[in-house]
């Protein structure tokens, strides 16, 4: 995720938007991010990883978008550098 994001900074000259990295729908998502971080701790991504899996193998493309979603934004709060608008 971070070379990722360091790509887009080199190729835009500017950070992306936060609604460009990921999409969480509701609270719902968050408080699923925070149970998974609870339960998994630094693993939490890959567990997050694994279930978007299982969902893309069962062709359930809704469920495996949210955990890829989920994924994604666990991703982000493993960073070290702040991403978005900073106030």
């Amino acid at each position: 995720m971070a070379r990722l994001l360091c790509g887009v900074w080199r190729r835009t000259g500017k950070g992306p938007g936060l609604e460009e990295i990921f999409y969480i729908a509701d609270r719902t998502s968050i408080d699923q991010a925070e149970a998974l971080i609870r339960e998994f701790g630094v693993m939490a991504v890959d567990e997050a990883a694994a279930r978007s899996r299982h969902y893309r193998e069962l062709g359930n493309a809704i469920r495996f978008c949210e955990w890829r979603q989920m994924e994604r934004f666990l991703s982000l709060l493993t960073l070290d550098i702040a991403v978005g608008t900073v106030h």
